[in-house]
């Protein structure tokens, strides 16, 4: 399974617009090679490169589950697919990129499930990673940048 951006490249700079120093908007993702018998998708992007002040080991930017395996493409400024889990600011959305003290790391995981999730929209990170022990297929992994503006 697979998961780039038309908007980046791996390991590349998130362009301003997907950033909160813009329009903060998510970018668009394409998905391939869902393998067969997944029921669902859950899309996670986190920065690991949090400073040790904001008191969180992993900055969780957004936070999407039961996504129909047939939708494979996410456009820009995705709205209305699938299920939103809660960030780490506790909002219901896509929360991008701004670093506040140098270049951070972004990744965006993709997960293939053998189920859909019984959690809530509204659940943590936390409550999705464990609603999906045991029923991930495969996963996937796009990293992009940001550094401060």
């Amino acid at each position: 399974m697979q998961i780039m951006s038309s908007a980046f490249a791996p390991s590349q700079t998130i362009p301003k617009t997907y950033t909160q120093f813009a329009e903060n908007i998510s970018p668009p993702l394409t998905f391939r090679d869902i393998p067969q018998g997944t029921i669902s998708l859950v899309l996670l992007m986190e920065d690991p490169d949090v400073p040790a002040i904001a008191g969180v080991p992993v900055w969780d930017h957004w936070v999407l589950f039961n996504i129909s395996p047939l939708i494979v493409e996410l456009p820009e400024n995705a709205k209305g697919i699938g299920t939103l889990g809660k960030n780490t600011r506790g909002g219901l959305a896509y929360s991008g990129p701004r670093p506040p003290d140098r270049e951070h790391r972004y990744f965006f995981r993709l997960y293939a499930l053998d189920t859909m999730l019984s959690v809530p929209a509204g659940s943590t990170k936390e409550q999705v990673i464990d609603a999906m022990n045991g029923h991930v297929l495969t996963e996937a992994e796009l990293i992009g940048l940001c550094a401060p503006m």
